[in-house]
């Protein structure tokens, strides 16, 4: 089955066996009767299990050509999930530019109980060598990051991995799978935050994992259940409802983020733009060869790295909304080191490229002339 077929049919039975229902109902009910203890079909309590929850799991599975899909409430849930798969005095590398959430749930919680994070400049994979010891457990991956677009190198990275018998975990929200699918490159875990391009109408709050291996599976399985963070019966429907449009809303946002940055390219007041689909971003062969596209992510830096500008360039704009998060239909605009970013310590975050000037812009799928002449508006 084909990628546009997976977003629709992947994982899903043909019709509801109930009534016919061509989507998946919600089984908006919290526990399912049983005709004698243990006699029940297939679900007993929906912690554990839940019907459009495990039509949203199946379908996960198959967009990222894995085995086994979880939902949880969060992105951030799911990736706490993966860290409780370690233990105290266990080490992590993940990479020094990543979503801030991430930051704070790694150092201000898990530090906390004992577990190590070696933050290293992933564009070069070679890095990653230098901080492998036998406590480590796990690497950690965006590609492309928040919000500096830097590609890492996925293959590269699994071969580290697999050398040293650690896990490789990779964040796939910014590609989404109709970009990349990091199982085929030799990642063990796929992360998404659902709530971005999956769910795609900033309606949901949800975030999923995908992996391949059972064993790995169902120690995730377990970690879902006993923790509890799993995403409720509405919001598996609006995602599962969401990701049947994926890959004509990637190929719209591919499209407009393409003439977004060449027009930021072009514009004299501005200094970088941060976009991997131009040939000089660092690692542009490796997403060539990686990617399918280029996504709708740019972020970018006025001349002058002037925090001011860039606060009255946000204010200003009038289709681009000014907003925390990405990946909706409509366009977003942040300011990371006050916004998204901001729990990473200044000197932490510029060392990464993440300065007072710097914008970062989700490109939704509206008329690219109105985006373009909104930006031309804003920047003045």
């Amino acid at each position: 089955m084909k990628f546009n077929t997976k977003t629709i049919h992947g994982g899903q039975h043909d019709t509801d066996p109930a009534y016919g229902s061509v989507m998946p109902p919600i089984y908006q009910t919290s526990t399912y009767s049983q005709t004698t203890p243990g006699g029940h079909k297939g679900f007993q309590y929906s912690r554990s299990g839940n019907p459009t929850r495990s039509a949203l799991e199946r379908n996960l599975a198959s967009i990222e050509n894995g085995a086994f899909g979880l939902a949880f409430g969060s992105g951030l849930a799911a990736i706490d999930a993966v860290i409780k798969l370690l233990k105290a005095g266990d080490e992590v590398i993940s990479t020094n530019n990543l979503y801030g959430g991430s930051y704070r749930l790694f150092t201000k919680i898990y530090e906390d109980f004992g577990i190590t994070f070696h933050f290293v400049a992933m564009e070069d994979a070679a890095n990653i060598e230098r901080f492998v010891t036998k406590n480590t457990k796990l690497i950690w991956v965006e590609t492309p990051t928040n919000p500096m677009m830097n590609i890492i190198d996925i293959k590269a990275c699994a071969a580290i991995a697999k050398k040293h018998d650690v896990l490789l975990a990779v964040d796939n929200t910014f590609a989404t799978p109709y970009l990349q699918t990091p199982l085929d490159l030799g990642a063990d875990i796929v992360m998404h935050s659902a709530t971005k391009y999956l769910g795609g109408h900033s309606d949901v709050v949800l975030g999923g994992l995908v992996v391949k291996d059972k064993e790995l599976a169902d120690r995730l399985y377990a970690i879902q259940n006993s923790s509890g963070a799993i995403c409720g019966p509405q919001d598996a429907f609006l995602v599962l409802r969401g990701i049947k449009t994926l890959h004509i809303r990637m190929q719209r946002h591919c499209e407009n983020g393409k003439a977004v940055a060449q027009y930021l390219l072009s514009n004299p007041k501005i200094e970088n733009v941060y976009w991997p689909g131009f040939k000089d971003h660092p690692n542009h062969e490796v997403a060539k060869e990686q990617m399918r596209d280029y996504g709708g992510m740019i972020s970018f830096t006025t001349k002058g790295n002037n925090y001011d500008e860039a606060i009255k360039i946000v204010e200003n704009l009038k289709v681009f909304t000014l907003a925390e998060s990405l990946g909706g239909v409509e366009s977003l605009a942040g300011h990371p080191a006050s916004m998204t970013h901001w729990s990473i310590p200044k000197e932490v975050r510029e060392k990464t490229g993440i300065v007072d000037s710097l914008i970062r812009l989700s490109v939704g799928i509206e008329d690219i002339e109105d985006l373009i002449e909104d930006l031309k508006q804003a920047i003045g």
